[in-house]
């Protein structure tokens, strides 16, 4: 009903959000319940919107990418925006490629090591290996170590004091940039240059989410523990057959795990609570809190939020939650 012609504004005016009477030139633009002026722009991974004249003008960039998160006590975000949780004891595959029965060959293979770590049977991401031909990374114990060389491969190591991050270039195929907080939290962030199927964990990366699940035998599961154990790097680990609620099985850590939580839900991050949907990390980080009772606890909810943050982050909204008395930078 805004910016009509001719209906509360004189003919050639237009109503913008504050009710006022201006020229086509001067709409603005809505996104997430927000107005944004003329000639302001956001940014997804993949477009670069500008506005005009009160709508989006959307312009395609020359490089996209898509970033598969795993999280927490097995949590994951597929490169589709497809979402799960699973509580598994063995090697996973998070992605790799050379998934197509023509072209079974590997260039990447990016595998988690899950293990307990809560009385309640839920699981942590402890280990991650990055397999690239005859070189090898593993991110372990805070820290990481190399082994191998593969003259094919570019690569970069960053650290700061929360994050490691690799830069890879694949030349020709992909370039990845690969963050992990040194506890629970690791980000891959792939754009491509081929249509090169990828598979795993993280999705086929097809731009679909509905066919996320598709296991290694190449058919689409019914459900997420089928395609969870489809991925199991060790076939000798046992299969996962349920998924644990921690907060069932911990009731007195559920009231300390919503309270800490619930920053997410306040006014800390109201900027970001238009931009990006705030309940799913609320719910994932309720869950690790009640699950982490073996120590840690801190840490587990803190990497939660952290997540929320970095979402908010990759939207263009900076969040300075962190303090002193609240999950402070070591």
């Amino acid at each position: 009903t805004k910016c009509e012609s001719g209906c509360v504004c004189a003919e050639g005016l237009y109503e913008n959000l504050d009710g006022r009477c201006v020229p086509a030139e001067e709409c603005p633009c809505e996104y997430g319940g927000l107005a944004y002026g003329r000639g302001e722009q956001i940014q997804t991974e993949c477009e670069i919107c500008t506005c005009k004249k009160g709508k989006w003008k959307c312009v395609q960039k020359t490089r996209c990418s898509s970033t598969c998160n795993l999280y927490g006590e097995g949590h994951i975000t597929t490169f589709d925006g497809q979402r799960f949780v699973f509580d598994g004891n063995c090697e996973y595959i998070l992605a790799m490629d050379g998934c197509s029965v023509n072209r079974p060959i590997s260039s990447f293979k990016i595998v988690t090591e899950n293990v307990i770590c809560g009385k309640s049977g839920v699981t942590c991401s402890r280990s991650i290996s990055i397999y690239l031909g005859n070189l090898t990374i593993i991110l372990r114990d805070e820290t990481f170590a190399i082994s191998g060389e593969n003259p094919g491969i570019r690569y970069k190591v960053k650290t700061n004091a929360l994050h490691l991050m690799f830069d890879i270039i694949i030349p020709g195929k992909y370039n990845m940039t690969l963050i992990w907080n040194k506890h629970m939290n690791f980000f891959i962030k792939i754009s491509r240059e081929t249509q090169e199927t990828i598979c795993g964990l993280c999705g086929n990366y097809n731009g679909n989410m509905k066919d996320d699940f598709e296991t290694r035998s190449k058919y689409v599961a019914s459900n997420e523990l089928e395609f969870v154990n489809s991925w199991k790097e060790n076939p000798l680990c046992g299969d996962v057959y349920f998924v644990v609620d921690p907060c069932n099985k911990n009731p007195y850590r559920k009231a300390w795990a919503e309270k800490t939580c619930s920053i997410i839900n306040s006014h800390v991050f109201s900027a970001c609570h238009n931009k990006v949907n705030r309940m799913p990390y609320y719910e994932a980080c309720v869950r690790d809190s009640c699950g982490c009772d073996t120590g840690g606890d801190c840490q587990c909810m803190c990497d939660a939020i952290a997540v929320y943050a970095a979402a908010c982050l990759e939207k263009g909204v900076c969040i300075d939650w962190r303090s002193p008395e609240f999950c402070r930078e070591f």
